[in-house]
């Protein structure tokens, strides 16, 4: 009997899995489709401190093995939040959820996660430094150590459950902004975000997305996920969420054999919104296959 459970931060999952924020909206939506108890945990969508409507449409364009995406953030900020998605999300999921949460400046991640750190059931906060579809925020924050170790400072001080960095690729040294948040004191690094791209219409001859540019994602990106996991893992002591083009039990193998202890779902939700649980059924079969007895022993593993 393999065995599938991992600790994140100190917290058993039952499975490494867990939906990305920006794909499975705020989790109860998937629980019509099967159960989503299922799930090692899930990161639901991310949260400002005020309301957003998100980036003008089109926000989405196909790509070859992958999609652009330009939403922008669009969430019913952290009241609603608090007040209306969590309630419905607790009525049908009953396991620590991952608190995505994105800001402008220090103080609206600092309010933020002080309000959402009330909540019981959220077990770990994962700040979004990275998202390239919003302007004067983001991103930004995610490009430059000392920025990033700022965040990390900030959000430390309201907060003492664990708090996960996700990380921008559009970077040229992921490693020492990795390096700078665990200075800052967080608990955990997630990567990667979307990588920065582009679609022109032919026929128009004007950029697809509304906003021009649009987070890439899916299948295509996956070899720079296993990169920047397998870089960061040699660099820093706490624990990465990886996450970039998974669509299959193998693909988690190989990005905690490059150093991810979790391993996020994202772009295949929005292909498949069965996506992340025919993942986890099968996990079983493919580490028999790469005679793996327990997942925890491999994270890592590759080095």
């Amino acid at each position: 009997m393999v065995n599938t459970k991992v600790t994140l931060c100190g917290i058993e999952l039952d499975n490494p899995i867990i939906p990305a924020s920006g794909t499975f909206g705020f989790g109860y939506e998937f629980a019509e489709l099967y159960d989503i108890n299922i799930l090692g945990s899930l990161s639901f969508k991310g949260t400002t401190l005020e309301p957003r409507f998100g980036n003008p449409t089109p926000r989405i364009a196909e790509c070859d093995s992958g999609m652009l995406n330009a939403v922008g953030l669009q969430n019913p900020g952290v009241d609603k939040v608090i007040e209306v998605e969590l309630p419905k999300l607790r009525q049908v999921f009953k396991k620590p959820t991952m608190a995505n949460v994105s800001g402008f400046s220090l103080d609206e991640y600092v309010e933020t996660v002080r309000k959402l750190d009330t909540q019981e059931d959220i077990g770990w906060f994962e700040i979004n430094i990275s998202c390239p579809n919003v302007h004067g925020g983001g991103m930004s924050f995610g490009t430059s150590p000392e920025m990033a170790e700022n965040v990390t400072r900030a959000v430390r001080e309201v907060t003492k459950k664990p708090i996960i960095i996700k990380l921008s690729p559009n970077v040229t040294d992921i490693v020492s902004i990795a390096k700078a948040c665990e200075s800052g004191g967080a608990d955990g690094i997630s990567l990667i975000n979307t990588l920065m791209g582009m679609r022109i219409d032919l026929k128009s001859k004007r950029p697809i997305l509304a906003n021009k540019t649009g987070g890439f994602s899916g299948p295509a990106i996956k070899p720079v996920a296993v990169r920047m996991i397998y870089q960061v893992y040699d660099a820093i002591k706490i624990p990465i969420v990886g996450m970039g083009g998974v669509s299959t039990a193998e693909d988690v193998i190989e990005l905690m054999l490059a150093g991810a202890t979790a391993v996020e779902v994202g772009a295949a939700n929005l292909v498949n919104p069965y996506a992340a649980r025919d993942i986890i059924l099968d996990l079983p079969r493919v580490m028999e296959k790469y005679r793996i007895n327990s997942l925890e022993e491999i994270i890592g593993g590759a080095h």
